[in-house]
């Protein structure tokens, strides 16, 4: 991973990190089909790869739908072929401004889950049979210090996030001796709308750049060297990118 026979499939892909990381793997020489729920934003994040001679696909759906799993796996075979490559990105902080888990309305917890982990565990099962066929293929969960840290206000977005680093592991040891890897990385604190939006007041110089994390997520899974089942810490991949 990558070269022109992959195929890449990322969530939350029309800004941020997810934008990122297909503006990444399209440089690579991957065919890429971008997820996000905004048609508008999405088509022109595609527009910007294409125009740098990438090849991406792009898909508009809600990974919180239950129903989305089947559709975003048959449009991404449909329109570029069977990933080699999905990245869980798509996420969702839940009720903002973030309040205590007192104050937290059951529903919109069940909303947050259903995004960041039922979501991607339906679209994982959805993509893993033509993946364990092929005998290769990776999954990327993109996770959270919030997965590992109790912050408070933080409690459906942390939970979720830590219900997401062990699904990754779960995933890893059923799928063991198959060919397919999955991972979770956190990719740390970085400059983007969903961190505005929970952290309005924070100072962007002290947070990092989604290109820069992307080039270092690129740069893991093409080094395969990451055991299945291990969460990664992004900045910690500096050196080897």
């Amino acid at each position: 991973m990558t070269n022109q026979r992959d195929v890449a499939l990322i969530t939350g892909a029309s800004r941020g990190l997810g934008f990122a990381l297909a503006q990444a793997l399209a440089r690579c020489g991957a065919k890429v089909a971008m997820v996000a729920r905004d048609a508008g934003v999405l088509e022109r994040a595609a527009a910007e790869i294409r125009r740098e001679g990438g090849t991406v696909a792009t898909i508009v759906d809600d990974v919180g739908d239950p129903a989305a799993a089947l559709r975003i796996a048959a449009q991404t075979h449909a329109l570029v072929g069977a990933p080699t490559l999905v990245i869980h990105n798509a996420s969702t902080l839940g009720a903002v401004p973030l309040v205590s888990l007192a104050e937290t309305d059951p529903d919109a917890f069940a909303a947050t889950l259903a995004t960041n982990v039922t979501g991607p565990f339906a679209l994982t099962r959805a993509l893993v049979g033509s993946m364990v066929l092929a005998g290769r293929g990776t999954i990327v969960h993109i996770s959270s210090d919030a997965a590992v840290e109790a912050y408070p206000t933080w409690g459906a977005y942390g939970a979720s996030k830590a219900a997401l680093d062990h699904l990754s592991r779960i995933w890893a040891a059923e799928l063991a001796g198959t060919g397919v890897s999955v991972i979770a990385v956190d990719p740390g604190e970085m400059a983007t709308k969903m961190h505005a939006d929970a952290v309005p007041d924070a100072d962007p110089a002290t947070l990092g750049d989604p290109n820069v994390v992307a080039a270092r997520i690129v740069a893991l899974v093409r080094m395969g060297a990451v055991p299945s089942g291990a969460r990664v810490v992004a900045v910690n991949v500096e050196e080897a990118a």
